[in-house]
């Protein structure tokens, strides 16, 4: 019989392989990352983006192409962040980092009202700044830590509050169309990212320091598929399996799908557009 020790050990060494095969998987599927590649991986001090730099030095070892990993931090200077903990970190990984100082805090404070969340500023300011850097260092490719969890939770977050059937890619190409934003985590749950991270030690910086509260709709959001994950085991794998098997056909979207080119076989016009199917108003039904 194994000892508790080694039951333990056993756990670990699965939780670790099924993380890297799960992020192998994603960079697979979506060819996320390529022969020569800078990519540049950016770390917060949170549990998903450690994990994401350590699956990816794993996976590099035995990837079947040539890379380069450079870590980037982003010192927003809020007060009381421990400014020593990634460098000293990374320097015993021995790997290249870059630690990025640009006060955004300051900003944040003086425009979003007290009491409001300063998140989505703070957000839009930070991936400014390393878009910025990626350019300028000649990075090819941009990784971050978010995972399937956050996959799921942004698309009710677009459904129930921005009207609009929209998640979060597993890679994607900025709006600016100058870079190439990948997401290696895509696959993993953030139950087995959390486990992970308490089990390597991860020195964990929170992201609370700033004063500002995790958004309040995304709050509502976590604890509903939470909810859900509790009493209905398997529910969130349905949904991310939805997220990959999409129907343009079944859905609403003109620009999806030519409804209009849908007809009966006949020759009769179809396809083009019949004005004068508003219904008419009262003065012009009396």
């Amino acid at each position: 019989m194994p000892s508790a020790a080694q039951k333990h050990e056993l756990e670990s060494n699965k939780l670790a392989k099924r993380l890297r095969r799960n992020a192998g998987r994603a960079i697979e599927d979506f060819n996320m990352i390529e022969h020569g590649d800078r990519v540049m991986v950016c770390l917060s001090g949170g549990k998903d983006s450690y994990t994401l730099l350590d699956v990816l030095l794993s996976l590099r070892r035995s990837a079947p192409v040539d890379f380069e990993i450079v870590a980037v931090n982003l010192d927003q200077k809020q007060p009381g962040f421990p400014a020593h903990v990634l460098p000293d970190y990374l320097r015993d990984l021995g790997i290249p980092f870059h630690v990025i100082d640009e006060d955004t805090y300051s900003i944040v404070e003086r425009v979003v009202p007290r009491g409001k969340t300063m998140c989505g500023l703070c957000s839009r300011l930070r991936r400014g700044i390393l878009y910025r850097f990626a350019r300028e260092h000649g990075m090819t490719k941009i990784a971050l830590g978010h995972h399937r969890d956050d996959i799921i939770e942004t698309l009710f977050l677009n459904m129930f509050f921005g009207g609009k059937l929209k998640a979060m890619p597993p890679k994607l190409r900025s709006d600016d169309g100058a870079h190439i934003v990948i997401r290696p985590l895509a696959y993993c749950k953030e139950e087995d990212i959390a486990e992970y991270a308490d089990q390597r030690a991860f020195p964990i910086i929170p992201c609370n320091l700033c004063g500002s509260q995790e958004n309040l709709q995304r709050k509502q959001i976590k604890a509903m598929l939470r909810e859900w994950d509790k009493h209905h085991p398997g529910r969130l794998e349905t949904i991310f399996s939805a997220l990959q098997t999409v129907s343009p056909s079944h859905l609403a979207d003109r620009s999806l799908f030519d409804f209009r080119s849908l007809g009966n076989g006949r020759d009769n016009g179809s396809g083009r557009a019949v004005k004068g199917w508003l219904i008419p108003s009262d003065d012009e039904l009396a």
